[in-house]
């Protein structure tokens, strides 16, 4: 039997110019039968691996998660290798949750990228319909409208209850954003900034308990990552170089310390850390 990657390559064919150009159509079959190859490689480990057979939707997950962040790690190392590698890891766990769901009779790999694909065409009309579009926030405008449209009873309704809470916190923040929930300048926003910091400064004083203090704090780290948007700065991303930053510069305090670091001043420390940051200049 023809391999279905294959017979989809098939229509491809018949339906795309640009991969009518030889090349192009050459590629285009390599990366299938890769993908048929892995599918055919699932199925092999499902059947006679031990460990493969005993994995179930529940505990691949916690695997994924890791998977995901050892991918967001090589992105930031730039290191191009290490993310094809991860791109490859998730691919493969992608592969292992469609088995998984086609043995229960849920669905298949196919029913999940006929799923993603009939999705991309009806949310991208600019595309595959009449619809013009200026520029990509009017993209992002129009997607959240067709959510909605699809049922969808908030433009929050989207946003993973697990995601770390600064990133959910931007994702919120982008979403209510597309249906006109934003501030107009950055100036607004920073005013926010500092009237929440005065807020927490004042909850300080008053010597008041420690959920009213992390409610304040939370408004301030929540108006500081709104405002991280409208200067277009990732805030997690921001964060997590400023930690492999600070990981470098106190390891290299570590590794040059003269003595014990518990007797070492602060000012000792200090001399060290300013080491580190000459060498990163150099």
């Amino acid at each position: 039997m023809e391999s279905p990657i294959l017979v989809y390559f098939a229509v491809l064919m018949t339906r795309q110019k640009y991969y009518k150009m030889p090349e192009k159509t050459a590629r285009l079959k390599e990366k299938l039968e890769a993908f048929s190859r892995l599918l055919q490689i699932m199925e092999d480990l499902r059947a006679q691996c031990p460990w493969d057979r005993k994995q179930t939707l529940e505990s691949l997950r916690n695997l994924t998660i890791e998977e995901t962040y050892e991918l967001a790690d090589a992105i930031l190392e730039k290191n191009m290798d290490e993310v094809k590698e991860e791109v490859g890891d998730l691919m493969l766990h992608m592969v292992f949750y469609s088995k998984i769901a086609e043995e229960k009779g849920a669905f298949d790999i196919a029913d999940a990228l006929h799923s993603i694909s009939e999705k991309l065409i009806k949310r991208h009309p600019h595309i595959y319909g009449d619809v013009k579009v200026d520029d990509a926030e009017e993209v992002k405008k129009n997607w959240e409208q067709l959510k909605l449209q699809e049922g969808k009873k908030s433009v929050l309704q989207g946003v993973p209850r697990s995601l770390p809470a600064m990133i959910k916190a931007f994702r919120m923040q982008e979403k209510t954003a597309q249906v006109g929930f934003e501030w107009d300048t950055a100036e607004d926003v920073w005013k926010k900034v500092e009237e929440e910091i005065g807020e927490l400064r004042t909850v300080l004083q008053q010597d008041s308990d420690q959920s009213r203090r992390e409610e304040e704090f939370g408004d301030v780290l929540f108006s500081l990552i709104n405002y991280a948007r409208f200067l277009n700065v990732d805030p997690e991303t921001a964060l997590e170089r400023v930690n492999i930053k600070f990981k470098q510069r106190f390891e290299y305090i570590e590794a040059h310390a003269p003595k014990d670091l518990e007797k070492m001043s602060l000012e000792e420390m200090d001399a060290l850390w300013d080491q580190a940051k000459l060498l990163e200049e150099k």
